[in-house]
């Protein structure tokens, strides 16, 4: 049970024993650090404490002006003389509170458009609820039954101030309050976007995007888009490619928004640097193309060459004069002529011929010499 700092507070007790049958009745106190102490013998209790007599199997403990030190756990003990002791195991627990307000914020500064939380005191009083209330610059703000609770959603400046609660019926209470100061918000600015490789990219390479922007309260949501693409390609503050190729190759930007608005950032642009191994291929591809056709090449000159070279020229289809064709010797001219072609013209010219060379010789020349020959 919860009660008021500075109350009076009737712990319920009951029993079904007969008076008569009862030899001891008492309670008992366990503080938080474990300690069990009775109550009547314990300094701290004495001139608070009234036992409530177990006549009519009544057996309530009244405490008076409570204190924080009240806090902990009440059992009551019951002897009779025809059994054993007879006790409440699990006992009261009894929690003490008072005005003192607690502040709970998403983060140290308040922003505008953050949500603040005030507690007052650490427990609700379970025997007569209070009435709770709110205080902001010394003037009255609200009251809620029952609620020890005020919360204040999406904060603007003019919620900047001074704020304390009290317990109804207990306003001698000392409330602690809490100054609250509200930073103006603004959406995201100075978007941009920064790229994590060091010089080129190559393929294979992983890559990664990183979104930053002033904004007050900082920006939350990030979104990555690609030109020329109608959807976000990514969401969070960085966008990670960890394998990129040439299909990645392109220009990025991206969009950072928090409560008060967005903006997006200039795109970048990201491409890929072709590895060495893909140089290799290319040069190899080139090179092989160059070879291959000089050898296609080659081999239609050569049958171009050798295709004219079998081809016989206009002149020799046709005959020909003969003049422009040098002969070897004279014997070549005459075996080209068929045996047939032969007649007596040709021994003719070869006597000739004979005789033409025997005219120097007086001795060919004589007819007596060559009747003697013959």
């Amino acid at each position: 049970m919860c009660v008021v700092r500075q109350s009076t507070v009737l712990i319920p007790c009951k029993h079904t024993s007969q008076y008569e049958q009862v030899s001891a009745a008492e309670w008992l106190y366990e503080k938080p650090s474990g300690q069990k102490v009775r109550v009547s013998q314990d300094p701290a209790f004495v001139g608070r404490v009234e036992f409530v007599q177990p006549a009519a199997g009544n057996c309530s403990l009244l405490l008076r002006d409570v204190r924080q030190s009240d806090a902990g756990i009440f059992r009551f003990v019951l002897s009779t003389a025809s059994g054993p002791n007879w006790t409440n195991d699990q006992g009261i627990q009894l929690e003490v509170t008072d005005a003192e307000l607690q502040v709970k914020t998403e983060s140290d500064v308040v922003m505008e458009g953050d949500l603040i939380m005030f507690v007052c005191g650490s427990c609700i009083p379970s025997m007569t609820v209070p009435t709770y209330i709110w205080r902001k610059d010394g003037h009255l703000r609200s009251q809620h039954h029952g609620d020890n609770i005020l919360v204040l959603e999406s904060v603007q400046l003019e919620d900047g101030g001074q704020y304390s609660c009290t317990i109804s019926g207990h306003e001698r209470l000392n409330s602690t309050s809490a100054e609250i100061t509200v930073r103006p918000g603004y959406p995201p600015k100075s978007v941009s976007v920064s790229i994590s490789a060091s010089g080129e990219i190559v393929e294979g390479d992983s890559v990664t995007l990183s979104c930053s922007s002033d904004s007050n309260p900082p920006a939350l949501i990030f979104s990555w888009f690609k030109e020329n693409q109608t959807s976000a390609v990514g969401s969070g503050q960085s966008f990670i490619i960890s394998s990129f190729n040439s299909s990645h190759s392109g220009r990025y930007y991206c969009e950072a928004q928090n409560q008060h608005g967005s903006q997006r950032s200039a795109s970048v642009s990201v491409s890929v640097k072709e590895s060495s191994s893909s140089l290799i291929r290319v040069t190899v591809g080139i090179t092989a193309a160059v070879v291959l056709t000089s050898v296609i090449l080659l081999v239609f000159i050569g049958l171009l060459i050798r295709r004219k070279r079998a081809t016989p020229s206009e002149e020799q289809k046709h005959g020909g004069s003969g003049h422009n064709k040098t002969l070897e010797s004279p014997e070549d001219a005459y075996m080209s002529l068929e045996p047939k072609s032969r007649c007596s013209e040709y021994d003719t010219l070869d006597n000739m011929k004979r005789s033409c060379e025997n005219t120097d010789d007086p001795e060919a020349q004589d007819p007596t010499y060559q009747d003697i020959d013959n």
